[in-house]
């Protein structure tokens, strides 16, 4: 570990250097990659300093305590150092987590989408739920949202809905959504209070960068045509709408929400790079099986991930067994408590991966 932290200081150093040079100060574009990696670089670093201040307090300690020769003193001292070595544990472990590898679409702005599955109108009802859900957590979070596409149901629900969150906490937060979200509870239609099971699945996909996906305008198919209101009405008397087709792979991308073609345009683009660029990290991690064994469920989106059952007010995540009472509270965005959990427990297991 103290080989990879002096060969880290010793990158930081560089970047620094690198970063007051007029000719890179002058370039945007490398003064921001070199900015980037200097902010991932410099908490570790601080980190280590830390570490070794408390190395060096710890030794000092014990050295005085060997020459102390009152007795008050002495005991004064040993309840000193095991505050020390206490923290000195946790600066340790905390190294270890930072230098984890790092998520390399830690950092980026996401696309979800939000699909009705089994269940009719309510399935789509709760799909609404989780949009709520979601995009109330990022109120409260101080984050940007943006809707793509939706296909609204006749009842206050969607069949899908696909929209944006932009922010730097916005993957690391959200990435485990991914997955089938299952609701249990009493639709409102029902006259015999029989509880229904409905499902809504969950993508999360990584916003590609301007340089990591790139898109010849030959293999796409582009089509435009008049947008239309929930209800099937036109919305609009010009063709707006447009419909994105990546030949190659067959994936198709449409966009309806905005009254300009061009915005229409470049917001399925972004759709379709997230799409384009989540396929390319599904195939690399099945190359890296071991990366695999590290991560939280299959990333099946066929995974059932997570149940909401309304009568007993529970949210249970199935895949790490977390079971919270306060539905209500979570479906009004406030799932930080899920997220941490979530977030640990890939910690935990990337560590279990690290000591074997």
């Amino acid at each position: 570990m103290k080989s990879k932290l002096n060969q880290i200081i010793l990158r930081l150093e560089t970047v620094e250097q690198e970063m007051v040079k007029p000719e890179n100060i002058s370039n945007q574009n490398i003064f921001q990659q070199l900015n980037k990696e200097r902010s991932q670089l410099a908490p570790l670093v601080q980190k280590y300093k830390d570490y070794e201040r408390l190395q060096k307090e710890l030794e000092e300690t014990k050295s005085l305590l060997k020459i102390e020769k009152d007795p008050e003193m002495q005991e004064l001292l040993e309840k000193e150092i095991l505050i020390l070595e206490e923290n000195l544990e946790k600066s340790h472990d905390k190294l270890l987590i930072m230098l984890l590898p790092k998520d390399p679409n830690s950092g980026k702005d996401i696309i979800m989408e939000i699909r009705a599955g089994t269940g009719g109108d309510e399935a789509g009802l709760f799909a609404a739920d989780l949009f709520r859900m979601y995009t109330r957590y990022a109120d409260l979070k101080g984050w940007k949202c943006d809707i793509f596409e939706m296909n609204a149901t006749g009842v206050g629900g969607y069949k899908e809905i696909i929209f944006s969150i932009r922010n730097s906490e916005a993957w690391d937060n959200l990435k485990f959504e991914s997955g089938v979200h299952r609701v249990q509870r009493v639709p409102t239609t029902e006259t015999n209070g029989r509880i229904h099971t409905s499902a809504v699945s969950v993508v999360v996909l990584a916003e590609a960068e301007e340089d990591e996906i790139e898109i010849d305008p030959a293999e796409l198919r582009i089509d435009v045509y008049r947008s239309s209101g929930h209800g099937g009405q036109s919305v609009n008397t010009t063709d707006s709408a447009v419909r994105i087709t990546h030949l190659p792979s067959g994936m198709v991308v449409t966009c309806q929400d905005e009254k300009s073609q061009h915005k229409n345009k470049a917001k399925a683009i972004r759709v379709l790079k997230a799409r384009l660029l989540e396929k390319a990290n599904q195939e690399k991690m099945i190359k890296e099986s071991a990366l695999r064994k590290s991560q939280i469920g299959s990333g099946d989106r066929s995974e059932r991930i997570r149940t909401y059952n309304f009568p007993q007010s529970r949210v249970t995540d199935h895949r790490i067994g977390l079971t919270l009472y306060s539905l209500e509270n979570i479906l009004a965005g406030e799932m930080q408590e899920v997220v941490d959990a979530l977030q640990n427990y890939e910690v935990q297991e990337q560590l279990k991966q690290v000591n074997q």
